[in-house]
């Protein structure tokens, strides 16, 4: 069995992650910390784990993280650069699911995070946690940067077109809407009911942070830099996360539907749905699946991706246990075997 560990256990990410890996059949759940809720049972606070998870929540301690096979960071940008280099000189695999390891360039992380970085020297070895990209670096990685949300929807919708060079670099436009959750589980007047039901917006439009960690993604596929337009928007839902994509074809003979349907072959995780189709975000709910359709319109010479995840499964603890699946060895999918929840 996997022993693992969790620090940071009490946000959307933490309970996401706890239900995830109660179920997996090749785990231990160890610790989960919380200096705030320290004594407190997780059923507690957390009463869909009643009969589960029978631990408590427990003050962070070296001696007993170190005691894991793998230790998950679902904590606030900042906290897991100043613990992973005492847990993997201990031997422990170390998954962030925040973004201290995702960005290499540390003057751009520092810009955009707003913090000097703790542990410079990691960041090099940090490997970007997207399997479909990575797999054969993370099966054997020690420290694994996981992929935001945002960038997991992006970069699947855009990676075939990036790859094959198919699209104009300079005008992609990336048009994300996410759930409430992406936010977080903290008390904020902006994600009150009150204040989402109803209503739509845009934010982050002058530059969001996952801006940079998107365009080093599709930087890194393309071979050259990407010039990218990216609008969050914040849908007043609790979960999902739908991106529309656009992109200039430099072909437009090109087989759209065979291009997505073998680059994401073999793919379990990716699910490329029938020409015409049009994702819906309820059909990922609770699940690890990105589904993307992909358009043309009137046959014009712009292509259009779809491309919806659950943000907080596929888009952080879902694709958190996928890594970890790679790193130790098991099947990809235990433990993310569950059917999106309808309605």
């Amino acid at each position: 069995m996997i022993k693992a560990g969790i620090v940071g256990g009490t946000g959307y990410t933490g309970v996401e992650l706890l239900r995830l890996l109660a179920g997996h059949p090749e785990v231990e759940l160890r610790v989960i910390t919380s200096r705030s809720e320290a004594g407190l049972p997780v059923a507690e606070m957390f009463p869909n784990l009643r009969g589960h998870v029978d631990l408590a929540f427990t003050a962070p301690d070296a001696a007993v993280l170190q005691s894991c096979d793998v230790v998950f960071f679902a904590t606030p940008n900042g906290t897991a650069m100043t613990m992973a280099r005492e847990l993997l000189d201990a031997g422990v695999k170390v998954i962030d699911l925040a973004a201290d390891f995702r960005i290499k360039d540390l003057a751009v992380w520092e810009k955009w995070y707003g913090m000097p970085h703790a542990c410079p020297e990691l960041v090099a070895e940090a490997v970007y946690g997207l399997p479909e990209v990575n797999r054969a670096a993370i099966r054997n990685a020690r420290l694994v940067a996981n992929p935001g949300c945002y960038p997991t929807a992006v970069t699947l919708g855009f990676l075939p077109l990036v790859e094959q060079g198919l699209v104009s670099l300079d005008g992609l436009v990336a048009d994300a809407k996410s759930g409430v959750s992406g936010a977080g589980r903290k008390a904020a007047v902006g994600m009150l009911l009150a204040e989402v039901e109803g209503s739509f917006k845009a934010y982050g439009t002058p530059g969001h942070r996952h801006l940079p960690e998107i365009r080093q993604n599709l930087a890194l596929a393309a071979g050259q830099d990407v010039g990218l337009t990216f609008v969050p928007h914040l849908l007043p839902m609790t979960r999902g996360i739908h991106a529309t994509l656009y992109a200039r074809l430099k072909d437009t003979s090109v087989d759209l539907q065979t291009l997505f349907a073998e680059r994401y072959a073999g793919e379990e995780f990716v699910d490329v749905l029938p020409p015409g189709s049009h994702p819906e975000t309820r059909t990922v709910r609770g699940n690890n699946l990105c589904r993307i359709a992909v358009h043309r319109p009137q046959d014009s010479d712009t292509v259009v991706v779809l491309s919806v995840i659950d943000n907080l499964v596929k888009g952080a603890a879902g694709q958190a246990v996928q890594n970890m699946n790679v790193m130790f060895g098991c099947k990809e999918t235990a433990g993310l075997d569950a059917i999106a929840v309808l309605p």
